[in-house]
């Protein structure tokens, strides 16, 4: 199921990925596929355009904590 959410000013479609889906990586190409055109508008989307969405699940949390060096 798609979503559709509304840019924000200065948002890009990378940016708009990275807040919803917690990443960048493979959906930012499936939003500009979603939403032809959407590249015209440049690298900076003019506030308040509609941005269809894939259905991609969120990159899940992680809770542990990561230790680098004893």
């Amino acid at each position: 199921m798609t979503r559709t959410v509304r840019a924000h000013q200065g948002d890009t479609v990378d940016a708009i990925c990275q807040r919803v889906f917690g990443r960048t990586a493979g959906v930012t190409e499936q939003a500009l596929e979603l939403n032809p055109g959407l590249a015209e508008f440049g690298p900076v989307l003019p506030q308040g355009t509609a941005v269809v969405l894939p259905d991609v699940a969120p990159r899940p949390q992680r809770s542990d904590p990561i230790q680098l060096w004893d």
